[in-house]
């Protein structure tokens, strides 16, 4: 046996995750064979199990034997989702809640009450650009998005109010990821003034104060009852309200990295672009839908979800004991060679015309499994159609994207293109740089 194989048990493998960011997954795989659906490997001490692919997924949403209570790291749970969020549930519990998730973001209706905002502040995003501005794409997107999930959500203020807090969302985002940085310090600093500023937004509607319209999630967080009858703690319904806001949020990270995609593929910006213009709108093109999808699919976000196992399981040949760790790895099955048809290539075509994305086991960009039962996320649907409308506008002939400033770290995590993909207005160029 070689000293690696005698030590591998005294090792432990969670340090990886912080210096290798995305590289964390590739790294235990290349200890098992080059399809296997799992991997073991040590966590905080405790055997824990990676798994992936359709297989993969199968096993993690099952929950009769997988748990998510107490399996998310504290340092990830209370900064990114909130104390007491809906994320930390399991059983009739998280049915429960859930079921309230579902109503406001997961309905056709709800996602069609969206769409022209989407509309209208992405259109504002593309006059700014023709007009000179320089925001980058992610800039863009974290006050496009995020004002316009504010609106649909009922909440009022003034639209440099919401642009203020969608910036603060956008810092949880940026920083979860990161214990170690200066990033994750402001990430605690903006949950707990994002946390205050929520319940608030839902004492003034419980005092008579704010009247959002039925339906909203300011409404329903405001107004839910747990299932013994009982309205949720003011913070803990405003912790909910932001995880209806801030997922939207996060798609700007998508929004670069559809920017990179599109400035390599001029070829997808000319189709999406005269598609676009035949339409005459920029919400619900078929081939800036499909080029989100393959953003959603290829682009590195969430590497790794865990999960606790309630009692023996077994995968490929690996088994855990009840309470040990089951890691599935998200971005591994998104791109799993054993799913997709030449995973490695980044093919929006793929995603054409195909509507039934969720019967799609390997694709688990925001989760897998039932929305409805299981811990699929519910903005979905919200995901798709903003990012789908930030491809659109980022395509338009009238702006351009710059080539520098693309490079990704992947062993930060969350990561994106540097500089956020650099926006400007066709055939503009930098006074100081001109021929």
């Amino acid at each position: 046996m070689t000293i690696a194989r005698i030590l591998r048990p005294l090792i432990d493998d969670a340090p990886g995750l912080l210096l290798r960011g995305y590289g964390f997954a590739p790294h235990i795989w290349a200890r098992v064979a080059p399809l296997a659906r799992s991997a073991p490997l040590r966590l905080l001490g405790h055997e824990a199990v990676l798994v992936r692919g359709e297989e993969g997924v199968a096993l993690f949403y099952d929950e009769a034997r997988i748990a998510r209570h107490g399996a998310m790291p504290a340092l990830v749970q209370e900064t990114l989702f909130g104390h007491g969020s809906v994320h930390s549930l399991d059983g009739a519990a998280h049915r429960h809640r859930k079921a309230t998730f579902v109503d406001v973001a997961y309905e056709d209706a709800e996602v069609q009450r969206l769409l022209p905002l989407l509309e209208r502040e992405w259109q504002g995003e593309l006059d700014a650009w023709r007009s000179g501005g320089r925001r980058t794409a992610y800039d863009a997107a974290v006050g496009a998005l995020g004002r316009a999930v504010m609106a649909w959500s009922g909440l009022g203020g003034t639209s440099a109010a919401r642009t203020r807090w969608s910036h603060r969302l956008a810092q949880i985002v940026d920083g979860f990821g990161a214990p170690y940085s200066p990033a994750y310090a402001r990430a605690v600093w903006h949950r707990w003034r994002s946390d205050r500023l929520a319940e608030r937004l839902i004492m003034a509607v419980r005092e008579g104060r704010s009247h959002p319209a039925a339906g909203t999630a300011l409404h329903a967080w405001a107004w839910h009852r747990d299932g013994q009858g009982a309205l949720l703690r003011p913070r803990t319904a405003g912790v909910e309200l932001q995880n209806v806001l801030r997922p939207m949020i996060a798609v700007s990270r998508f929004v670069a990295f559809a920017a990179k995609e599109l400035h390599d593929r001029p070829e997808w910006r000319e189709r999406i672009a005269a598609e676009c213009a035949a339409r005459g709108s920029i919400i619900g093109g078929r081939y800036a839908t499909a080029f989100a999808q393959e953003v959603r699919r290829t682009a590195p976000f969430v590497p790794v979800l865990p999960g606790r196992a309630r009692s023996r399981v077994e995968l490929d040949g690996t088994s855990i004991e009840a309470g040990g760790r089951v890691v599935l790895d998200i971005l591994g099955t998104d791109t799993d060679a054993a799913s997709w048809a030449d995973a490695d290539l980044f093919d929006p075509s793929r995603f054409v015309d195909l509507d039934d994305y969720e019967a799609i086991a390997a694709f688990v960009p925001h989760g897998g499994g039932d929305v409805r039962a299981g811990h699929r996320c519910p903005g979905e649907k919200l995901a798709i159609v903003g990012l789908a409308a930030a491809v659109a506008v980022l395509s338009d002939p009238s702006v351009t994207i710059g080539g520098s400033g693309l490079r990704v770290n992947r062993r930060r995590l969350p990561t994106k293109p540097a500089s956020g993909a650099r926006v400007r207005a066709a055939g503009a160029s930098c006074p100081l740089h001109r021929r």
